[in-house]
């Protein structure tokens, strides 16, 4: 038996050894970051779906005193006692929600969150009654709110690689808007 006839299958054998390991170190690189990238997109839904939601929590609140200075219709005459005291709660959690987000959201959602922030600031003004330089009034203020959020929806919803749009604005019934603005109890 010849030198090569030895040699060959034995480089076969080498061959298909390391063939073999560069194929699994490659699988399981491919398998590691997947998992990683699982394991930050569930944390980085969970920031900006909290952000989301203390952000209109804030809203809501800053519209309730909105209504309760005749700025806005609707159906709460006055805010609940400790109202302000709530609403600065639910502030410090929304700052603290933007850490978060400033850690594991994207550029372009970080960029919209801030614009949302100014929005929800906006409010807070005009529902405390607190001047600015230039006067707005609360719908005008309360749109572009709901504005700004749709665009930090529509991008944290494009970093997390969701499929399809925010929905579109549907118009309320003919029937179902109010005739008149409800007289203001002040």
């Amino acid at each position: 038996m010849s030198l090569t006839d030895r040699i060959l299958p034995l480089a076969g054998v080498a061959l298909g050894a390391l063939m073999s390991y560069v194929v699994s170190s490659l699988n399981e690189r491919t398998r590691w970051r997947r998992q990683q990238a699982v394991r930050w997109d569930e944390r980085r839904l969970t920031a900006y779906a909290e952000y989301a939601h203390a952000v209109k929590e804030l809203a809501a609140g800053y519209r309730t005193l909105a209504v309760a200075r005749g700025l806005t219709p609707g159906p709460v005459a006055e805010p609940a006692p400790g109202a302000l005291t709530e609403l600065g709660a639910l502030e410090s959690r929304r700052s603290a929600l933007s850490e978060t987000l400033a850690l594991l959201g994207d550029t372009e959602a970080n960029t919209a969150s801030k614009t949302l922030d100014h929005c929800v600031w906006r409010l807070e003004c005009l529902a405390r009654g607190i001047p600015t330089e230039a006067e707005q009034d609360w719908d005008h203020a309360y749109l572009e709110f709901r504005q700004a959020r749709d665009r930090y929806v529509a991008h944290a919803r494009a970093d997390l690689g969701v499929p399809g749009a925010v929905a579109r604005e549907v118009a309320w019934p003919a029937a179902w808007r109010p005739t008149s603005r409800p007289p203001s109890s002040r």
